[in-house]
């Protein structure tokens, strides 16, 4: 995928210009190299800058849920990666916070692309009015999504009862370089969520110009992920239904793992194949990279970690393979390419669905969907159809596959935040690391992040309020 933007220098340059668009002596001198938009195509192009706008950085989550191996080097250098690693209650992460996060400034910087899409679109040439309406709805959509990331990460999760009085993250509405904010409640946010998403399907259409700009059915999935998070599941179940009318197919990982047979079993070979989780996954709605951005590995497992995956996950068998370096015994990646981490797909929308039907009483429409995706998983002769007699029982099965196919994601994270508050699915997360024992409380104030010191210390034009004491 070509990057037609390729440093965030550019970019900020170019907000800033757009920005001040109604300073004519400012913008009668350009710096060289930095073009002003004017055209819908100029527009456009800002859409497809994957490492400024199209990443989803959630490493403290990943390393908090011990989703990855870390590497003692690693966990030595970094002493915030060591204290979610190793849920340390007592290390001061927002002292510890010091650094640029990317979490956080890089959505930020996509939040500001999508604010001056949303802005300054309506003026473009060269264009009809339904294509710079489409252009501004796929904003709104990438702004809602970037948003989502925040408040699941910086903020408490979503609780109808608490909503309105706890803070979730700033809420910036201008690409300009000293647009105000405010740090609105979590009910908010996700009231800006959802209006962003209703005023953008009007205008989105079936099809789009590359997977990175949302389409109709990317619109419906997030929707039906923000409805899912809200605890609305009748109207979650009709938002998944309807990204399911544009897109349903899934990916067959047993005919990967079949096609790729020999070299996954060769011994001590460790890159076998492509992935299939790039760009052309037929999965996709719409795709966001994760940490990388370039073609690459995915991250390790932990060898605890991989025991979680059912018997006979050929998902999991073609793209990790158990692997001893030195001291460190894991479970390496061998697939090299895109992933689509970030993004929307049809797996996270079929679970979404079959949640949905379990909250709702409907536990054999809850399994039937929930087998449609285990049967391109699991190998024949491992598989069996799950059943449950209860809402609590099919949730849970239905959980350990999400878990599992959404792994390293947003989702993940923000899914064990709000089950952790229900106690029939609250889970106490443990580990045995070099002969010492430790455990993650579902009630832990570690399943918050701090901002980053630059952010809070540096606010702008507004304020920033810590949402956890450490």
């Amino acid at each position: 995928m070509k990057k037609i933007l390729s440093n965030t220098l550019k970019i900020s340059a170019l907000i800033l210009l757009v920005s001040l668009s109604s300073c004519k002596k400012f913008l009668d001198v350009v710096p060289k190299g930095v073009k002003v938009p004017t055209t819908l195509a100029d527009y456009e192009a800002m859409i497809r800058d994957e490492y400024g706008n199209q990443r989803t950085t959630i490493t403290q989550a990943v390393l908090l849920m011990n989703d990855k191996f870390e590497t003692t080097a690693n966990l030595n250098y970094y002493p915030l990666y060591s204290a979610n690693y190793f849920w340390n209650e007592n290390a001061d992460r927002i002292a510890l916070n010091n650094g640029d996060e990317t979490t956080y400034y890089n959505a930020y910087t996509a939040i500001s692309t999508s604010n001056l899409l949303i802005e300054h679109v309506p003026s473009a040439t060269e264009s009809s009015e339904a294509d710079k309406g489409q252009l501004i709805a796929q904003a709104k959509v990438l702004r809602a999504l970037n948003y989502y990331v925040l408040t699941n990460y910086y903020a408490d999760t979503y609780e109808e009862a608490n909503a309105a009085s706890k803070l979730a993250v700033p809420l910036i509405l201008s690409a300009d370089i000293n647009a105000p904010h405010t740090q609105v409640s979590i009910k908010e946010l996700y009231t800006f969520m959802l209006k962003d998403i209703e005023e953008a399907i009007p205008n989105l259409r079936a099809t789009s110009a590359t997977v990175l700009h949302p389409n109709l059915g990317a619109a419906y999935a997030l929707k039906a992920r923000l409805l899912l998070t809200m605890g609305r599941y009748a109207e979650a179940l009709s938002a998944a239904n309807e990204a399911l009318k544009y897109n349903d197919k899934l990916y067959d990982w047993t005919q990967f793992y079949t096609t790729y047979k020999t070299q996954i079993e060769q011994p001590n070979v460790y890159t076998n194949a492509q992935s299939p989780m790039g760009f052309d996954f037929v999965e996709n709605y719409y795709f966001r990279h994760g940490t990388n951005f370039n073609a690459a590995r995915e991250s390790a497992l932990r060898t605890d970690r991989a025991t979680r995956f059912e018997t006979g996950d050929a998902r999991f068998a073609s793209r990790w393979k158990l692997r001893t370096v030195a001291a460190d015994t894991y479970y390496t990646s061998i697939t090299t390419g895109f992933y689509n981490y970030g993004g929307l797909t049809t797996t996270e929308v079929y679970l979404i669905k079959a949640e949905c039907q379990a909250r709702l009483n409907d536990i054999p429409g809850a399994m039937a969907t929930l087998n449609a995706v285990r049967v391109k998983r699991i190998f024949a002769q491992n598989y069996v159809p799950l059943t449950a007699s209860n809402t609590i029982a099919a949730v849970k099965l239905i959980q350990r596959t999400k878990a599992n196919e959404l792994i390293n994601s947003i989702t993940t994270f923000a899914d064990a935040r709000r089950l952790n508050k229900d106690p029939n699915y609250a889970t106490t997360l443990t580990k045995t690391e070099n002969g010492q024992n430790y455990s993650l409380s579902p009630s832990s104030h570690l399943w918050t992040m701090p901002f980053p010191q630059g952010a809070f210390k540096n606010p702008g034009n507004g304020t920033i309020k810590q949402n956890v004491d450490k």
